[in-house]
């Protein structure tokens, strides 16, 4: 099947102009010009711009959650003190055995001691003041003789302090939520090892755990009456503020 290609002749020139018809001929008065194309930019305006994510604002990964912490370095020495002992206690002595094989239990016993007395002086001095504003420290008062023995026949009574931060500071919820997180789940994770010693006969051991038992034990309970004696003293000086307001507001001259 073959194929032919024409050539279209162009149209001759007019030379009398006046023989077009009216319709081809311009005048300059009445000449209408040709819209000039518009360009318009391609990205979005700013209604149709895409909102971020909410998925995209939020940290994904726990070290990014971390990250966001008020303070970093103490919630970093926070969990490295609370995790470290039960670790070293589980792995110990597989530690210490590729570094030394004399008096391993001396090593392990020597190193979980100073762990978990470096644990619970952090907590009560550095860790919940900082991270949630707790502190609590016990007293030992002398009795006035005067005023007689108290009732256990003692010259002197334990008196629990409880100091809260003031009720407007920020708490950063990732700072409490670890906080509390260890507080209570590190005696749980030590009550669960010292059952296991027991069924193993490791009486040792078990003289260890007893102590950092009643170590992380202490803590936990003290700071949870701290925190529930803060606020109670917080509602109860909320509520006193707003009785004095009302009533200063009430009989005050000068609002009538």
């Amino acid at each position: 099947m073959s194929s032919g290609y024409t050539a279209i002749e162009p149209d001759e020139p007019f030379d009398d102009v006046s023989s077009l018809p009216s319709y081809a001929t311009t005048d300059p008065s009445t000449a209408r010009t040709a819209p000039t194309p518009q360009t318009y930019a391609q990205g979005p305006t700013q209604s149709q711009a895409p909102e971020p994510s909410s998925s995209a604002q939020q940290p994904q990964t726990l070290l990014e959650r971390l990250k966001q912490s008020s303070h970093p370095i103490a919630l970093f020495f926070y969990i490295f003190f609370r995790v470290s002992p039960v670790v070293v206690y589980i792995f110990g002595n597989i530690i210490i055995g590729q570094i030394t094989s004399k008096n391993t239990f001396i090593l392990h016993f020597i190193v979980l001691i100073l762990l978990i007395a470096a644990d619970f002086w952090n907590l009560k001095n550095i860790s919940g003041r900082l991270l949630v504003g707790l502190r609590w420290w016990n007293e030992t008062n002398m009795i006035d003789p005067s005023e007689g023995a108290s009732s256990s026949g003692k010259d002197f009574e334990n008196v629990w302090v409880f100091e809260s931060a003031d009720p407007n500071r920020y708490i950063n919820p990732i700072d409490s939520k670890v906080f509390w997180l260890l507080l209570y789940g590190q005696p749980v994770a030590w009550i669960l090892l010292a059952f296991l010693a027991f069924l193993k006969f490791q009486f040792l051991y078990m003289l260890l755990l007893v102590v950092a038992i009643t170590l992380s034990m202490t803590n936990a309970m003290a700071f949870t009456k701290c925190d529930k004696f803060g606020k109670a003293n917080n509602i109860a000086n909320d509520i006193f503020s707003r009785a004095t307001g009302s009533i200063f507001t009430r009989f005050n001259p000068f609002n009538r």
